[in-house]
């Protein structure tokens, strides 16, 4: 009996030493602020690489062709850089596509009238950039990036936002969320429709009949996961890779054919969880530290059903969601966000007016759409402002959404190839990122500090 009640305070104090190493990690990577940290330090990394000694290594290595030669022919052969962002952001995509169809299922963007007011200001938040960019660009080589100050980078944004705390209310936190995630069903719009180039239509076809083989066994009651991790991508994602629509669109089409509902109902989970354990605390131990094999057959019918308890859709979601924060996002952020400014002169910058656009597009196109949008359907009473968030609070919010990274440097990558472009248009997207972050913060800050925000 001792040498019982002394292993098992061994095995607990064991137990707590772990704890203590692995629940700081798991806290860090579970706040979502935490991923707009990382993503952060990645981009300071970038730009510290560009305008380093290693510059040249650095643009190099992005550089590298890798692919596929069969018989001398290159097949899906590819620079580093092309297939971090055609194949590692689509990972990213992905995500985003199974948190929308499970927002359309049972979040926000289930009921209309939660979703009324932060998808009207997410409308007025990407056309008004984009007319904005276009005063300036209209008319020129440049006119193409008029989709780049359009999106929000949710991960930065709600950083930023979760970093003020309980003094803003939870309401303002649904609200830029949800914003944020009609930004992104925006941003795959126009993607789709805007950012495409010559269209295969014999690959579209074959990705079309993956794309319906994972629509019918969904209908059919298959939840296997792997099997639609298989079709999605060496049938829907490599089709439409080679069709000339974006791959990232594949992704996002792909996660909404993932099925939404459990193998095993929640009252039939209960139950059988429920037998399982009465089963297993009456099975007689062997005494060691070591499990009978009842013990083992008791434990992994409770992981079985476990996870069949759990739906695909968020299975993937949660599994794939520390992934594409911590890893593909810093990853695409280190292959973009280098930009070097050796040599770089200010007539460089300002040879075209994409930077002035991106810059004011997102800075002031971005909070003026959404104020603009909210105040015009609170004055229709078409919608209601959230509690707790006067227009003090909006104009605040509208600045955090001014954060346009990540979506954005995606579509400016999509929409020139001028290098000089390119680099104009990374520019205003740092500056505009920056200056629209900080002054959210400070205005957000005082106005809940003051009570104004109410």
């Amino acid at each position: 009996m001792q040498k019982d009640i002394t292993e098992e305070k061994g095995m607990q104090a064991e137990s707590r030493r772990i704890d203590r190493i692995v629940a700081p990690l798991h806290q860090f990577m579970g706040r979502e602020r935490s991923a707009g940290i990382v993503l952060g330090v990645s981009i300071v990394v970038a730009m510290a690489l560009a305008n380093s000694p290693l510059a040249a290594d650095y643009f190099r290595l992005f550089g590298l062709k890798v692919g596929f030669v069969f018989d001398g022919e290159p097949y899906l052969y590819h620079s580093l850089h092309h297939w971090i962002n055609d194949g590692l952001m689509s990972l990213f995509f992905f995500v985003v596509g199974l948190e929308l169809k499970r927002e359309f299922i049972g979040g926000e963007l289930s009921h209309v009238r939660n979703v009324l007011l932060p998808a009207g200001a997410a409308v007025g938040g990407m056309v008004v950039p984009a007319l904005v960019y276009l005063a300036l660009n209209g008319g020129s080589a440049s006119a193409h990036g008029w989709g780049i100050p359009m999106a929000t980078d949710i991960a930065f944004s709600l950083a930023i936002l979760y970093a003020l705390g309980s003094r803003v209310p939870l309401a303002a936190k649904v609200f830029l969320t949800t914003l944020a995630i009609v930004d992104d069903l925006g941003a795959v719009v126009v993607i789709a429709l805007f950012y495409t180039s010559e269209i295969s239509i014999e690959s579209v076809g074959v990705g079309v009949a993956f794309l319906g083989l994972m629509v019918a066994a969904n209908r059919m009651g298959v939840k296997n996961v792997a099997f639609y991790s298989i079709v999605a991508v060496a049938g829907v994602w490599t089709a439409f890779l080679m069709s000339g629509i974006h791959a990232t669109i594949a992704a996002v089409l792909a996660a909404f054919a993932i099925p939404s509902d459990a193998l095993l109902p929640e009252m039939a989970y209960v139950r059988r969880a429920a037998s399982h354990l009465i089963h297993f605390r009456h099975l007689p131990p062997n005494g060691v530290a070591t499990l009978t094999g009842e013990q083992l057959d008791a434990v992994a019918a409770m992981r079985s059903d476990a996870r069949d308890a759990m739906p695909p859709l968020q299975r993937l979601e949660h599994s794939m969601h520390p992934f594409v924060s911590f890893v593909v996002m810093p990853v695409f952020a280190l292959a973009n966000a280098g930009v070097s400014f050796a040599g770089l002169e200010p007539s460089d910058v300002f040879s075209t007016a994409v930077a002035p656009g991106v810059c004011l597009g997102l800075l002031l196109g971005k909070p003026l759409g959404v104020c603009l949008s909210v105040w015009l359907m609170v004055r229709l009473r078409v919608a209601s402002l959230p509690r707790g968030v006067g227009m003090g609070g909006m104009v605040g919010l509208g600045f955090l959404a001014s954060i346009g990274f990540t979506m954005s440097m995606f579509i400016s990558t999509l929409a020139f190839s001028d290098d000089t472009m390119l680099m104009q248009a990374k520019l205003g997207i740092f500056a505009a990122s920056l200056a629209g972050g900080a002054i959210g913060y400070v205005m957000l800050r005082r106005c809940y500090s003051s009570g104004a925000g109410e």
